[in-house]
């Protein structure tokens, strides 16, 4: 009897110890996403550098991650600080799922559409507007939060509301929505980060390529004039040099024309634009929109993406082998540890869409130093 008197306290002693742990836990992480999301779209409110098309996209992906530190992490907080015990209205845990769910799929969806618009930069950057928000990127960006919940949205509308629901427990209740929800939100918009981050590294290495071959072009001497291109030199009147040299640029590997030209009162340099009728041209035309900056950026993707599988493959794994395999035993303290993880990527996203980027580091800087 005291044996069992002792164990039982021993046990009360642990789960208050890892109630309370998770409490902490908790509430750190939710003040973490928060100033960092909060810090995100102030930045892009008040800088006019930062004000571009890409940064609209993370502003998209920073209230997502906002929402649900603000809607979801408090009343989870809660539960895992009772021990996994729902002690509210089973109306509010349904609200609570499908903020849940929605928030959850807004944060990778829009990770995909950034993925998205960062191809459409690479592939096509003549027609990619920097600047400001066009069609394309109010069509990605919307269509990101209607598809969102119009994955979350069954279970607002009654798919919870099955017979024998236990009123302390809040999950959802139906298996085949957890399967459908965990495609719609991972298994579909994953593989196609992939392929166009696969593609986009591809497009990024034969531009280098193609600008280091321009320059080995333009600055390698070659036999018997100072560039292997020949319309970098030519020695004659204004005119015939002029029309020689459009001549010589239309069969130059290189994609720009200079010639150096005595009109009586001194050499001059004349530069010749690029030919629209050269086809072979249009590829350095699109490559060369693509800036310092951009490139530097786009290195980091690796990092997004390992962080973003990272966090989330576990607890869609676990989510989908629960509800399709009815002989699995996944134990409770594994399913809370993988969708703690895939919260943390919330914390996450403003580090890795940030710390690389010199504006945004200043800004923070900036008000940490108005803070401190």
């Amino acid at each position: 009897m005291v044996m069992n008197i002792s164990n039982q306290t021993s046990n009360a002693a642990e789960d208050t110890h890892y109630n309370y742990l998770a409490l902490v836990f908790g509430l750190l992480l939710i003040v973490i996403v928060i100033c960092g999301n909060v810090l995100v779209c102030l930045s892009v409110c008040t800088e006019k550098a930062l004000k571009t098309t890409t940064n609209y996209f993370i502003v998209s992906l920073a209230v997502a991650d906002l929402l649900l530190a603000v809607l979801v992490l408090p009343l989870y907080v809660y539960t895992e600080f009772l021990g996994g015990v729902w002690t509210l209205s089973p109306v509010l845990c349904d609200a609570l799922m499908t903020m849940d769910v929605m928030l959850c799929t807004a944060s990778i969806f829009n990770l995909c559409a950034i993925s998205v618009d960062r191809f459409i930069a690479v592939s096509i950057p003549l027609h990619y507007n920097r600047q400001q928000v066009d069609n394309r990127q109010l069509f990605l960006i919307s269509t990101t939060w209607i598809f969102a919940f119009a994955v979350a949205s069954p279970v607002i509308f009654g798919l919870n509301n099955v017979v024998g629901r236990d009123p302390t427990v809040c999950k959802l209740e139906d298996n085949n929505y957890i399967i459908y929800s965990s495609v719609c939100s991972f298994f579909i918009p994953c593989p196609i980060m992939v392929v166009l981050y696969c593609a986009m590294f591809y497009g990024l290495r034969k531009w280098e390529e193609t600008r280091k071959a321009k320059l080995r072009c333009h600055m390698s001497p070659g036999p018997g004039r100072k560039s292997p291109c020949p319309n970098l030199l030519i020695d004659r009147s204004p005119t015939e040099s002029k029309l020689d040299n459009l001549h010589l640029y239309a069969q130059s590997e290189c994609p720009f024309s200079k010639s150096y030209v005595d009109n009586g009162h001194g050499i001059q340099t004349v530069a010749y634009p690029p030919l629209k009728y050269s086809n072979s041209m249009e590829p350095e035309r699109k490559h060369a929109k693509i800036n310092g900056r951009e490139r530097k950026a786009m290195r980091v993707l690796p990092v997004v993406v390992g962080v973003f599988l990272f966090c989330w493959t576990p607890f869609f794994v676990v989510h989908i082998t629960r509800a399709s395999c009815e002989t699995c035993n996944i134990p409770e303290p594994v399913f809370s540890i993988v969708t703690w993880l895939g919260y943390v990527n919330s914390a996450l996203n403003p580090v890795i869409y940030t710390i690389f980027n010199t504006e945004f580091r200043n800004y923070f800087r900036k008000v940490l130093r108005l803070c401190c």
